[in-house]
């Protein structure tokens, strides 16, 4: 307890002002003065521990206070009256309630108090009490003697514990004299043991004294060791061991299971279809028996002798030791590669002998055998594909099981790491063999063709359904109506974006595909995107208000052809984002390895290939990052696991930016990190290019040759050192194998005597080797003039300088395509060598040919100035991960208003910088533009909206609805239900935990549409008593199916197939009787289309020939993301972002938001959809079984 408090006037005012306001109890008391007999009234407050009195209730200064700790607080007679007054005074006086305070400090007299009322006294008593903390000192106390208690016990035990020791060390000396008697007596024993085993045979009572020793001995023994066992059988170890052992018995059934599966695959098919491949009348060949089988047979006899193995362990049950058996494995499993890269042709090679009718009538007597259990070839062939990931589960599950001293432990983690190893070969292997199958799978589909196609560098990035609008002469577009049905159906074109080139087609009534004959291969290198149009062009203005602003334009400036411009129409705003973001991206790409290109291979004589390899952190594992062997977009190896900062500082980096890394991230940084700390990296990386970005990179980005610098550099740095300088990157050629032509980008400076003129040429693999350069010829001392060839059908100023801000205004804000350096006297010089970096030149030539240079900053000092090439590129990354993001995830900024302002506000930035070139402001703006734009989904029929339609006509009954109106109302609604999901929900399996409804609402209730669309269909055919209005029904839902097929609503015909296949309805057989041959046979074509056989097999096939809009089945990709997550971690164990499995996810996020972001052209029909979506007529399934055996009871048996 306290002795002695610290008195602070100051403290005490405030305490006392605490205490009127928020006092634990105030009222007035009657306080004993100093005198026997005097009693004041006073206004007392308690505040915590500490009790202030008052003269009155409006006093603002205590007249005393008293510390309360520690005291205690009891009720006092009422002291005796000396004088005789009144009675109703003395009564009055014996009613009052007196209680006294004892302080436990020295000297201080008791505080005797009274009230009047009796249960304000006891309030008064128990919150003093309380204040005195009483019950905490008590407490204290009690604690102390048991502190106190338990230090004396801890002392006895260290004596005993002394004493102890001394008697052990005297018992093994006594036990070491005993053992010493033991040998003497022993001997002795020995010397008389014939005399005593006479005695022995002759005594039976010894017998049996040694009999009942011997039972005892037993008995304590056995009842030890049951002890023993069941204590282990209870411990941790045990059940650790017995749920090992489970998982290994499940390895081996398992495995049994698939040695079963391959032996199947092997005897029922590949052998029948090699001898009837030798037959006299083949049905299919050798060559198509071995690439469909593959390496089957060889797969089949590795697993028989690892099962073999397995089942020889299980007979030296309890020790179980399987790591020497995956030693053995590990080194053949690598035949599983050439099975899995070829797995998805294999399928093709199948599909196409179906064609043949022999083939498939002999294939469908091969799956008609018992063995196959109703199993189809495909499903077969599809086994071996998830062997590999069954081990790394297996042996996970395995090692969380097996103790750190294990035998086996360091084994089974060795099998583990080479199996992961072997998987992610696997996984980048058949990635960049689905990227080659999907560009022959579309070059195909052209009937003339496509040798670009054939490139292995080409990616695909998008496709879809844009409209183009005719032009008319001078480039001037026609004024069509958008609603122009004539414009929709001759217009309409198939898009097919790839990382090199665009491609235009029509489709014919066919369904092939036709490539224009003008504009149908747009080369990106030679496109300019025009996001928006000028506010001069009038033409312009008048299309953005016929078009409702969903145009945009590429400029095509073919080499040795007339310039010409391709107005494509998006049928939505998302739509338009979309594609413009991912065009500008391809494009930036390709100039930015252009630039790379030309600084590393004319200036330093450094390939861009060697300046990858000489940074170790772009393709060597380190600590914090490890590499595939794939290639990405940019031919910089894949990342397969990284550290957060090092995935920030790759989405930061000036070289390069593939769009398959920043579709990865931007789809999954949710998983590792926050959208804060993304754009925090931005920020920096736009203030501070120089502390943001690698030192390594740095170097690398500005390796020079020796000669790399004139002496008139040696001075300093720039005087602009401050100041940021951003472009988009300049146009150059890059060297694909694809046919491009020579493109030429001269440009001399004339920066002293010593520097000669600067030509930068840049020419593709199909130039020719030999280039002639004509003698370098030193410039005068005097003013440049850059000149600008025009690109646009608009005239050129005539006079000889022409100034860069008389540029066409068509252009785009990158780099002019013609830039020469004209000499007063008209010559044209030329060089192959010069000091000057052509970074830097570039840097000139794009200010010069945007709307001129800052005002106080030449053309000499920019070129001086490394600084410049950073500062403009790091604008430009930032902006064009800015617009990749608002874009295409315009989700993330409207759930997070915190994280849109912030962008706003950098953007703002931005904008404020007086040295900000005019392309990139005008990218700014409009990211600005676009993020600031409100209800961008207006235009969007909504489910709410429908559902919450008043004034719609009477709902139509199911006779009297048109089955296409059905199908295209049903597809109507599941295209807005499936697009309303935002992606964000597709992470982190929220739809499989218990809040599965608050994490992903619009999963939950897509799903809940699903079933209540199947209820319906259901529900309706069950309502009709007769039999022939229920087939009647039945034909017309399976007609509107068929339509939904047409449509490319895979989920309405799963709504309805599913339906049918209902046990209410499928055991109707007399009513199926009534049904249609053609019918059934439609009916069995529809369920093998949307078929959960291997892993929907054949609803990816149709969604991979199929072109936007569509809406696919949603839980196919949800058990895909399903298996994912459950298949690999998210972060590995040294804590680094598992990246392969983000590029997995992204990879299916990205198909899915595919098929949400491009709309139907359907036109609602409210009285259909008032019908689809009346709850009323809905029956439960207990109800429609009921229904159903009423309406055809079970047979008797």
């Amino acid at each position: 307890m306290q002795k002695s408090v610290r008195y602070n006037e100051g403290h005490a005012l405030y305490l006392a002002l605490l205490a009127r306001k928020e006092g634990t109890k105030r009222g007035f008391l009657s306080k004993k003065a100093a005198e026997a007999s005097r009693w004041h009234e006073k206004w007392f407050a308690l505040y915590q521990n500490v009790l202030f009195y008052f003269e009155g209730e409006q006093s603002g200064r205590p007249a005393g206070m008293y510390l309360l700790e520690g005291c205690s607080c009891e009720r006092a007679p009422a002291p005796p009256r000396a004088g005789a007054g009144p009675g109703g005074a003395r009564d009055a006086l014996d009613k009052q309630y007196y209680f006294t305070v004892l302080f436990g400090h020295e000297g201080q007299k008791p505080l005797e108090l009274r009230c009047e009322e009796q249960q304000d006294g006891k309030e008064w008593m128990e919150a003093i009490h309380q204040a005195s903390y009483a019950d905490i000192l008590i407490e204290r106390e009690v604690l102390m003697q048991k502190y106190i208690h338990l230090v004396q016990i801890v002392e006895t035990e260290k004596i005993a514990a002394n004493q102890l020791r001394h008697q052990l060390e005297d018992q093994d000396t006594e036990i070491e004299r005993l053992k010493s008697e033991i040998i003497a007596l022993n001997k002795t024993k020995e010397r008389m043991r014939p005399y005593q085993s006479n005695q022995e045979e002759d005594d039976p009572d010894i017998k049996k004294i040694k009999k009942v020793q011997s039972f005892m001995r037993g008995w304590l023994c056995r009842r030890k060791w049951k002890t023993i066992v069941q204590d282990y059988i209870c411990s941790p170890h045990a059940e650790s061991m017995r749920k090992r052992n489970q998982i290994v018995f499940t390895m081996v059934e398992a495995e049994s299971e698939y040695v079963h599966q391959l032996y199947i695959l092997v005897n029922c098919f590949l052998r029948p279809l090699r001898m009837a491949a030798s037959s006299k009348k083949p049905p299919i060949s050798h060559d198509d028996v071995s690439s469909i089988f593959l390496n089957s047979e060889t797969i089949m006899f590795l697993h028989e002798i690892f099962h073999q193995g397995l089942k020889a362990r299980l007979a030296n049950w309890p020790t179980l030791i399987l790591a020497d058996l995956f030693d053995i494995l590990l080194p053949m499993l690598n035949i599983y590669q050439e099975f899995v890269r070829n797995h998805q042709y294999s399928l093709q090679v199948l599909a196409n002998c179906k064609q043949n009718r022999d083939f498939d009538k002999l294939l469908k007597q091969y799956e008609a055998n018992p063995a196959c259990e109703g199993r189809m070839l495909e499903t077969f062939l599809t086994y071996p594909m998830f062997q590999i990931p069954r081990y790394i589960i297996t042996i996970h599950e395995l090692l969380a099981h097996t103790p750190h001293e294990h035998v086996e432990r360091k084994s089974l983690e060795f099998a583990k790491s080479k199996l992961e190893d072997l998987s992610r070969i696997m996984h980048d292997e058949v990635s960049d063999t689905e990227n080659i199958r999907k560009n022959l799978a579309i070059e195909r589909m052209i009937v003339e063709g496509c040798d670009i196609l054939l490139d292995t560098s080409q990616t695909f990035i998008r496709q879809g359904s844009l409209i183009q609008v005719p032009s008319v002469e001078k480039g001037k577009l026609s004024k069509v109506r958008l609603g122009s049905l004539s414009l929709k159906k001759e217009g309409e074109r198939q898009c097919f974006l790839f990382t090199k080139h665009l491609l235009i087609c029509t489709r014919s009534s066919g369904g092939k595909l036709h490539l224009l004959k003008t504009g149908g291969v747009l080369s990106l290198i030679e496109c300019t995107l025009i996001e928006e149009s000028d506010a001069s062009d009038d033409d312009s203005k008048g299309s953005g208000q016929v078009f409702g602003h969903l145009d945009f334009k590429i400029v095509v400036e073919p080499p040795g052809a007339a310039p010409f411009t391709v107005v494509l129409l998006a049928p939505s705003r998302q739509e338009k984002a979309a594609w413009m973001s991912d065009i500008s991206q391809c494009v930036d790409n390709i100039r930015c390895n252009g630039l790379m290109t030309i600084v590393f291979e004319e200036n330093s004589k450094v390939t861009v290939p060697h300046m990858i390899k000489s940074d170790a952190r772009l393709h060597k594992d380190d600590i914090d990052i490890c590499f595939s062997k794939t290639l990405n977009s940019c031919k910089v190896p894949q990342i397969r696991y990284a550290s957060v900062e090092r995935l920030l500082e790759r989405l930061t980096d000036l070289r390069f930016l593939s769009i398959d890394f920043l579709n990865t991230f931007l789809h999954t940084y949710r998983i590792f990190t926050t959208a804060a700390q993304v754009l925090a990296k931005l920020a920096d990386i736009y203030k501070k290019p120089f502390t943001s970005i690698p030192v390594r990179s740095l170097e690398l980005f500005f390796a020079t040759s020796q000669n790399s610098r004139g002496e008139h550099l040696a001075d300093g740095k720039s005087p602009r050192l401050c100041r940021k300088f951003s472009s988009p990157p300049p146009r150059a050629v890059s060297r694909t194998s694809s046919p491009v032509r020579v493109r030429k980008l001269s440009l001399t400076s004339p920066l002293n005597a010593r520097i000669g003129a600067l030509d930068l040429t840049t020419a593709s693999a199909s130039s020719s080797p030999t280039t002639t350069h004509s003698p370098v010829v030193s410039p005068p001392p005097h003013t440049a003039v850059l000149e600008s060839a025009p690109v646009e059908r608009a005239a050129v100023q005539s006079s000889p300088a022409v100034d860069a801000t008389e540029l066409s205004p068509g252009r785009s804000p990158s780099t002019p395509r013609h830039l020469r350096y004209r000499q007063p006297g008209g010559q044209m010089t030329d060089s192959s060598h010069c000091s000057v970096s052509p970074a830097s030149a570039f840097a000139i030539a794009t200010a010069a040919a945007g709307h001129g240079s800052p005002p106080g900053f030449n053309n000499t000092d920019r070129i001086c100035d490394k600084e410049f090439i950073i500062r403009r590129t790091a604008t430009n990354r930032v902006l064009n991960v800015l617009r990749h993001w608002v874009s295409k995830h315009a989700q993330d900024f409207e759930l997070d208003n915190e994280l849109k302002m912030n962008v706003l506000n950098l953007l703002e930035d931005v904008l404020r910088d007086p040295d900000l070139l005019p392309q990139e402001r005008k990218a700014a703006a409009n990211i600005l533009r676009a993020l600031s734009q409100d209800d961008q989904d207006d235009i969007h029929l909504k489910l709410e909206d429908i559902i919450q339609l008043t004034d719609c006509p009477k709902a139509e009954c199911f006779e009297t609805l048109p089955a296409m109106e059905l199908a295209e109302q049903i597809t109507l609604l599941d295209h807005i239900v499936f697009r309303s999901i935002p992606y964000e929900e597709f992470l982190g399996q929220g739809w499989m935990k218990l809040d599965k409804n608050e994490r992903t609402p619009y999963i939950m209730k897509t799903s809940k549409h699903f079933n209540d669309m199947s209820n319906l269909v259901a529900s309706q055919i069950m309502n009709y008593a007769d039999i022939s209005s229920r087939a009647n029904a039945i034909e017309k839902w399976v007609a509107v199916a068929d339509i939904c097929r047409c449509l490319h609503n895979y989920n309405g015909m799963l709504e309805i197939t599913s339906a049918l296949n209902r046990t209410a309805i499928y055991r109707l057989k007399k009513t199926w009787a009534k049904v249609s041959k053609q019918t059934k046979a439609l009916m069995d074509k529809l369920q093998k289309t949307v078929s959960s056989e291997g892993r929907f097999k054949n609803l990816r096939e149709t969604l991979k020939n199929c072109n936007p809009p569509a809406v696919p089945y949603l839980g196919m990709y949800l058990t895909d993301l399903a298996f994912i997550e459950e298949g690999t971690p998210n972060f590995t164990e040294e804590g680094l972002v598992n990246f392969s499995k983000m590029r997995m996810i992204s990879h299916i996020v990205r198909e899915i938001r595919q098929f949400q972001q491009t709309s139907y052209r359907i036109e609602h029909q409210p009285k259909v959809t008032q019908y689809l979506l009346d709850k009323a007529l809905i029956i439960d399934e207990d109800t429609l079984y009921e229904l159903s055996l009423k309406i055809e009871p079970r047979l008797p048996a």
